[in-house]
């Protein structure tokens, strides 16, 4: 049996929250206790993290989305206590520096720096970073870069099926993987898609992207998550978010953390 492995932690309030995977088993701890056990990594992360939001009150709907978000960062998104940010923008800043968007366009980009952007933050899981690597120390490795680059382009429809041909070999045809380099490159224009928190946010503003989301890469999807992203951005302008780095942070925190009454006041 192997050792149990960290993938993920995060303290909320006075709370450490930690996703520990073992023997392709999923585990979320409280403050080392466990809550969860799940197949899947993010159904694992989420269920923990009700714990937090149980503890707090019951929240449904956007502006119970803003309170609880407000009481995990009372300073909102310009608060220095604000987490969720520096260390995506740290990872936005290498890429630019190593394999801006005009180099992955031309197809010089580096993959080793690309992969390292990746690995620069938590955003995705040890699975996916493993398939990510398998990517891009493959002969498709500037492919995968260069379509990634069309799609932050604007030109979704063609760059898509492209990269489902590059990505399903490896089992990476995945919205998070697919999403996350266009996300740093344009986070003003783009989106990172982690399924199952962004269907679980739609649900309780009573989005069409709950109903519309499918795990397949189909450019519906995408233009339906780009129309969840404005809908959000509009409700939250009372905070200010700087782009969609802030929009996404604030799904992630919030994820998982209602069971459908309102918030208590």
């Amino acid at each position: 049996m192997a050792p149990p492995k960290t993938i993920r932690s995060e303290k909320i309030g006075k709370v450490t929250f930690d996703l520990v995977e073992r023997d392709g088993q999923f585990f979320g701890l409280a403050d080392r206790k466990r809550v969860s056990e799940e197949a899947d990594a993010d159904t694992a992360w989420r269920i923990l993290l009700q714990t937090a939001g149980q503890a707090m009150g019951r929240y449904a709907g956007m502006d119970g989305a803003k309170k609880l978000f407000l009481h995990y960062y009372p300073g909102g998104f310009h608060s220095d206590a604000f987490s969720e940010r520096p260390y995506k923008i740290k990872a936005k800043l290498h890429l630019e520096k190593t394999s801006s968007l005009e180099k992955a366009l031309t197809g010089d980009a580096d993959p080793e720096q690309v992969l390292s952007a990746f690995r620069a933050t938590n955003m995705l899981f040890s699975i996916e970073q493993a398939r990510v690597q398998d990517v891009l120390r493959s002969r498709e490795a500037r492919n995968f870069i260069q379509a990634a680059a069309i799609f932050a382009e604007g030109d979704g429809k063609r760059s898509l099926g492209e990269l489902d041909r590059i990505l399903s070999p490896f089992q990476a045809n995945k919205w998070t993987i697919l999403t996350y380099l266009p996300f740093l490159w344009k986070p003003s224009e783009h989106m990172f898609l982690k399924p199952e928190a962004t269907k679980d946010f739609a649900e309780r503003i009573g989005h069409r992207f709950a109903s519309l989301y499918r795990p397949e890469l189909d450019i519906r999807v995408y233009e339906s998550l780009l129309d969840l992203t404005a809908a959000a951005k509009l409700d939250l302008a009372e905070l200010e978010p700087r782009d969609n780095i802030d929009v996404q942070s604030f799904i992630w925190v919030i994820s998982g953390s209602y069971d459908g009454e309102q918030p208590r006041t």
